[in-house]
């Protein structure tokens, strides 16, 4: 991983350092930094006089450190004493004259003073320092006009190849954006005359499943990896071994190669075999033995390996051992593996379809693979809708929310090896919707996105997919609860097959609906042999009063092994607003719905992460799967209304 970059804020004042008044400008900018820049770290802040040396030497200090970004405030203007563009200029080794050009016409936008600024922006080493004014108004301002392009500056200062990549694929993609296609064909503020119903049938979770793998046949490459690149991909082919594992007989103890039929008794020591030797081919004799390394080759002639532990030394000369004593009679083959015992040559190791691991790969090597064939996972961009979201790093006005699904699904995609392209926040118009599919659709063959899928009057998705992309609109509702507005469509782009997911609002739901829809038809369109995630069987009954709700309802679950049992617990509210309740999730447990008092239902939970092993708090309820497939768990809390039970013939 690489380390974070780093800045160094200089303020460049007189007055403040012969501490007469305080650094507020560098106390903001740091703020700024932090809020605009949050991978970069602050390295250094430091505070000299109007000094052209003083502020060469310390500008040449942070250079020699390497630090990423230096940013300068104060020492700017037309004052005698302001020589901070001097002494950069004596600092830097290409100057940036467009960096400076954007702080001073946008400046100009806000105050004609901005005219008399001689900031000087520029690159020494690996090292971009930018001149801000000296007020922390005018340092705030002009940092804020530039921060956006700092981090793609940095990293071609750095030579980092791959996040110059990355961020020329976002400058297409906003270039693609901004210039966009006609507009849209929706037509806005008729809300009298929008459906008081969803014209969309109610289906399922297991029908929309169904109905998602039918319809999604986007053509997926295959492409040649080298197996330390193949880590979490798809095998596109069968796997031979090209080799016995081991190739040769091999001692698993450290000991000595004898013959069996020699019994036990004394033993003349012949010579070493350690591992990575060529086999002896000299036949041991009788009454001989091979001293020999876990690993070695075994001898021509010897048949077993007695371990250190069951011999005694009879003779030694200067250390050595002359002579040894077998004290336990060995038998043939005895703690010898054996030529091609763990894989033979040319049998099928690994079958297409499976998703390689760290032991896939130490196999692979072992059996000279260098390189494997693995299908080329689904390209997926994701946005997501609404006039109130805001970025997580911004403040908020009145009315307005962070966005946090747009985040949530990046790295839920990440947590299952998928990466994705992030189109941003995108406005409830159908213009700029429009605008984005048409983006998101041109580079990739899956389009997430979250919000506007309801029956609001803001909810414009479905619209635009049909009246403007033709879409075919599978399904609009779901039977399940939180995530009924869930929303499939597929349509023709550009001569290519798309699928596009329309995920409600709510941040829970949008997670839900993903782990439940979107990661296993990403599996299923890597080639995976199996796409769905496990599931354990389990009984619920209700205590208290009725369910009315009809929907099925996916409660997130702690799953842990407790006991020698399986235990779900719930992961407190589950609200479908409260993301709160997938953190340390790893199961999502099946609620009927419109469930009745003492009535039981066979369920089960799915499990979407790894259980591991905990202890319940006394008094603390929980729902138990037994082993061997089995229930038998105690109450589930006063607060849900239900609890598991034991059922022993749940195979």
């Amino acid at each position: 991983m690489n380390p974070a970059p780093t800045c160094c804020i200089l303020t460049v004042s007189d007055t403040c350092f012969a501490k007469l008044k305080q650094d507020s400008a560098g106390r903001e900018l740091e703020k700024a930094v932090n809020t605009a820049l949050p991978k970069f770290r602050i390295a250094h802040k430091e505070i000299v006089p109007d000094d052209r040396q003083k502020i060469i030497d310390q500008l040449n200090k942070w250079v020699g450190e390497q630090c990423n970004l230096i940013l300068t405030t104060g020492g700017t203007g037309f004052s005698p004493r302001d020589v901070t563009p001097e002494a950069t200029r004596a600092v830097i080794e290409r100057e940036a004259p467009g960096v400076t050009h954007e702080m001073i016409s946008r400046s100009l936008e806000i105050t004609p003073m901005g005219m008399l600024s001689r900031a000087v922006c520029g690159i020494a080493g690996k090292t971009l320092i930018i001149n801000l004014p000296g007020s922390e108004t005018g340092a705030v301002e002009c940092f804020s006009f530039v921060q956006t392009c700092i981090p793609h500056a940095i990293a071609l200062i750095t030579d980092d190849l791959d996040m110059v990549k990355k961020d020329h694929k976002k400058i297409k993609k906003r270039v693609r954006f901004i210039d966009g296609c006609e507009p849209s064909s929706v037509v806005v503020n008729q809300v009298a005359e929008r459906p008081r119903e969803s014209p969309y049938p109610m289906l399922e979770v297991e029908e929309a499943v169904d109905l998602i793998m039918k319809e999604s046949t986007v053509s997926v490459e295959t492409v040649r990896l080298a197996i330390e690149d193949s880590l979490h991909r798809v095998l596109a082919e069968d796997v031979l071994s090209h080799d016995d594992i081991p190739p040769f007989d091999a001692s698993t103890k450290d000991g000595y190669a004898v013959r069996a039929r020699d019994g036990d008794g004394p033993r003349k020591i012949r010579n070493v075999a350690a591992a990575g030797d060529a086999p002896n081919l000299l036949p041991l004799q009788e009454g001989e033995a091979v001293r020999i390394g876990t690993g070695a080759p075994i001898p021509t002639g010897a048949n077993a390996v007695v371990q250190v532990e069951d011999t005694t030394v009879l003779k030694k000369d200067a250390g050595d051992e002359i002579e040894i004593s077998i004290n336990k009679k060995p038998v043939n083959g005895q703690d010898i593996r054996r030529l091609g015992s763990d894989v033979s040559k040319n049998t099928t190791i690994f079958l297409e379809g499976e998703r390689l691991k760290a032991a896939h790969i130490g196999v692979l090597a072992a059996v000279g693979k260098s390189t494997v064939t693995i299908y080329k996972p689904a390209s997926v961009g994701v946005f997501t809708t609404g006039n109130e979201l805001r970025e997580h790093y911004e403040d908020l006005q009145p009315g307005q929310i962070r966005d946090s699904n747009r985040l949530a699904l990046i790295n839920l995609l990440k947590e299952y090896h998928y990466d994705c392209d992030d189109y941003g926040i995108i406005k409830d118009e159908p213009n700029i919707i429009k605008r984005a599919i048409a983006t998101a659709l041109t580079l990739n063959d899956v389009l997430i996105t979250t919000g506007g899928v309801s029956m609001g009057e803001f909810d414009f998705i479905k619209r635009v997919l049909i009246e403007d992309f033709n879409a075919t609109i599978h399904f609009g509702r779901v039977n399940m609860k939180p995530g009924k507005p869930t929303t499939f469509a597929t349509l023709e782009y550009e001569g290519a097959k798309k699928i596009v997911f329309g995920l409600p609002g709510n941040p829970v739901s949008a997670s839900v609906t993903c782990l439940l829809f979107v990661i296993p038809l990403l599996r299923h369109l890597e080639g995976e042999n199996e796409w769905q995630f496990p599931v354990i069987p389990y009984v619920v009954s209700t205590h208290k009063s009725s369910c009315s709700d009809p929907r099925p309802e996916y409660v997130r679950a702690i799953v842990s092994y407790v006991d020698g049992k399986i235990v779900a617990t719930p992961n407190g509210g589950q609200v479908s607003s409260r993301l709160n309740s997938l953190v340390g999730a790893n199961g999502l447990m099946l609620l009927p719905g419109s469930m009745i008092p003492t009535k039981e239902y066979l369920s089960h939970i799915i499990i979407i992460g790894d259980i591991k092993a905990r202890l319940i708090p006394a008094g603390g309820h929980c729902w138990n799967a037994g082993s061997f497939g089995g229930i038998s768990a105690s109450g589930a809390g006063d607060q849900t209304g239900f609890r598991a039970v034991e059922n022993t013939e749940i195979n």
